[in-house]
């Protein structure tokens, strides 16, 4: 399973480091140097935990915690360079889950990161199944990952199995442009080559047969030299 984990911390080699290591365990992150990407992220994609700087340059980590945790239960790690027990207590009692003091060796974090995963999954079971989303309806689209069915106001479109994932994959990310790149990685599982042209033939087929006018489609837009998006 791809377990998404969110590192904010405003010293790069730090947030870098903790990167490498999280990756080397197979863990996909999500890297910021502020709150307000950060938050951004939180809403954007579906984590499985955060570690959180507490200074911050532009929301302080405790602030931030208290954000996350207006609807969010996944864990959180702080990490500070203070040693105050009274930090300490402010972060437990804002929501945080654990507290790892600078400086610290890498692989305590790891294997504090995953006995907060392995804590969080034995009581909360059902979260994950919870938050799968398998079906989106808006505008008079409805998508279903379950049936592997697209129905545009009433009629059901034939689509391979390919325009299905591009259009569910953009719908997972409604609202936020998705690069040429990103959509090709995650649709076809291949890395990315500048001068291919796939993602974009394949938009257009899609375009076709959502009978979208090419000017102004209404559902899959093109945000040049950016990417495309479902508002």
């Amino acid at each position: 399973m791809n377990t998404e984990i969110l590192v904010v911390d405003d010293e790069t080699a730090i947030a870098d480091l903790v990167e490498v290591y999280l990756k080397n365990e197979g863990f996909t992150v999500h890297k910021f140097y502020n709150a307000a990407d950060a938050l951004a992220c939180v809403w954007r994609n579906r984590l499985a935990l955060a570690i959180l700087d507490v200074m911050l340059p532009d929301m302080d980590g405790f602030t931030l915690c208290q954000r996350i945790r207006e609807s969010h239960l996944f864990p959180i790690i702080m990490l500070t360079a203070k040693v105050e027990d009274m930090d300490k207590i402010m972060g437990l009692t804002l929501g945080a889950d654990d507290y790892i003091t600078k400086p610290f060796n890498p692989l305590e974090l790891v294997a504090r990161v995953k006995t907060q995963l392995r804590r969080y999954t034995r009581y909360n079971p059902g979260e994950e199944a919870a938050r799968e989303v398998t079906e989106y309806d808006f505008q008079g689209l409805q998508i279903s990952k379950a049936t592997h069915k697209c129905v545009l106001f009433g009629e059901e479109l034939a689509l391979t199995p390919l325009e299905f994932s591009i259009l569910w994959y953009l719908c997972t990310r409604r609202g936020n442009v998705v690069s040429s790149e990103e959509l090709f990685e995650q649709v076809w599982g291949e890395a990315f080559i500048d001068s291919n042209n796939t993602v974009m033939s394949h938009i257009a087929r899609l375009r076709e047969k959502m009978h979208e006018p090419s000017r102004k489609p209404k559902f899959i837009k093109t945000v040049w030299g950016v990417g495309y998006t479902i508002e």
